[in-house]
């Protein structure tokens, strides 16, 4: 076997990747195969086998005062807050309208706001639309409610707000602390906030807080990524996602606010990876895979222990339910053999809505393969193994795994294939082998459809 260096493996793998938040990707969803009637049966069924699970609830608030010129989300900018009580009219009406496929009370498992920054949203109007959508329905014992906030707009009221309907858990988007990097990523908040956030939120009651690291962003420097995670690390969250930065600029136009010269080179990324990650886990957080970090005694480790970490859009989560139903401008939502993503812009999503009728942009319907793929690489990223014996590997796919154990990304152990600690910093790179609608590893996907992979 051949023993590459990190050095020689990140040359070699630093490919354009997907995130695997979904199998299949979003870019490769067979859209001829699916129909709007085609997408109501499917929920309708999800919505039956709910009753004994419950559903996920995400809502996307797409607002936000000034543009981060890093953000890869779907967003509008605006300062005009008269814009938000329309739009919590029109998420309303299209969760009623999804309410109705229910035989029964909706049984709600988990709720969760991002964005945008759901934070723009006034602590009254948040209280409209939660109260609202929680009408006449059911909330299962143990629910989880969380949100996305930024820690310069979130106010004592917005978490006495939202912990009065329920919300225990909040990720603070804080990036990086280094004020070069919040200048050119036009991202302003301080350690102030952050801690006055957080001091609020635990003598509310709020029982989780995440923290969003970015590494890989304009200007950034090891000195600094250091500074920034040692002050991270002194507020203790629950968990930590180190993300590494997606640097799409033919999807995101934001990001020619600055230059290819701005950016870390491949090699200096890969160093605040690996100085980040170690930082983190010194630190007595357990890595539960790709970006993220938790407490042992956090519920996403605890799943992660017991075999039963799930993953789904927003990223790695303890939670698993038979349909995830998405609310506004690009939301998606799971049936677990269909997806269907909401059209992204608001104007057009509130005229859909205006119309009587769903906000649709595109789906897919799972096929066999799909499906058998989907569980591969589901293992992969949460169990970080897959028993060889139980499933069914093409040939293809048997020829793009050789050269993952070859290089010591991957190991045989008995019957299962299995995730080597190196490994780990490859994930993405390893979903890939098992991915029927990607072309042959080795840099052959599209680079104007994802970011490179570490």
């Amino acid at each position: 076997m051949n023993n590459p260096s990190h050095l020689d493996l990140l040359l070699k793998y630093n490919v354009a990747a997907p995130r695997y938040t979904s199998y299949p990707t979003v870019p490769h969803w067979d859209k001829d195969q699916w129909s709007e009637e085609i997408w109501l049966d499917k929920f309708a069924q999800a919505a039956q086998k709910s009753k004994s699970d419950g559903i996920s609830l995400y809502i996307h608030l797409p607002f936000c005062e000034s543009l981060c010129t890093y953000c890869g989300c779907n967003t509008r900018i605006t300062r005009n807050h008269g814009v938000e009580q329309p739009y919590v009219e029109a998420v309303l009406k299209e969760w009623q309208y999804y309410k109705s496929y229910f035989e029964y009370k909706p049984r709600i498992h988990d709720i969760h706001l991002g964005g945008g920054t759901p934070t723009f949203f006034s602590p009254e109007n948040l209280a409209r639309l939660l109260s609202a959508i929680l009408e006449d329905t059911e909330t299962l014992a143990g629910a989880e409610f969380s949100f996305e906030a930024h820690p310069a707009n979130t106010s004592s009221d917005h978490l006495e707000t939202l912990y009065d309907l329920g919300f225990r858990r909040l990720s603070l988007g804080i990036q990086d602390f280094d004020p070069k990097v919040q200048k050119i990523i036009n991202r302003q908040q301080n350690p102030a906030d952050v801690i006055r956030v957080i001091q609020q939120a635990h003598k509310l009651g709020y029982t989780s807080i995440n923290f969003d690291l970015i590494y890989g962003l304009p200007l950034q420097t090891l000195q600094g990524i250091k500074e920034t995670i040692n002050l991270a690390l002194a507020m203790r969250p629950d968990r930590i996602a180190y993300y590494s930065y997606a640097h799409v600029p033919w999807l995101k136009p934001g990001q020619r606010m600055f230059t290819e010269s701005d950016l870390p080179t491949e090699q200096e990324k890969f160093g605040f990876y690996i100085t980040g990650k170690e930082m983190i886990k010194n630190a007595g957080y357990r890595d539960i895979g790709m970006d993220h970090f938790a407490l042992p005694g956090d519920k996403l480790s605890i799943a992660a222990s017991a075999g039963k970490l799930n993953r789904n859009f927003m990223g790695y989560t303890d939670i698993k339910t038979s349909l995830l139903v998405g609310l506004g401008v690009s939301a998606i939502s799971d049936t677990g053999d269909a997806f269907a993503q909401n059209i992204k812009n608001v104007e057009d999503y509130k005229q859909y809505i205006d119309d009587g009728k769903l906000p649709l942009l595109k789906g897919h319907v799972h096929s066999n393969t799909d499906l058998m793929v989907k569980e591969q690489i589901h293992s992969m990223m949460c169990e970080r193994k897959l028993n060889i014996m139980n499933t069914v590997l093409s040939l293809p796919t048997l020829k793009r795994i050789q050269p993952l154990v070859t290089d010591g990304l991957l190991s045989l152990e008995n019957d299962d294939l299995v995730v080597t600690p190196i490994g780990k910093s490859f994930l993405r790179n390893i979903c890939m082998a098992f991915d029927e609608r990607l072309d042959m590893l080795g840099g052959n996907s599209d680079k104007q459809t994802f970011s490179k992979a570490i």
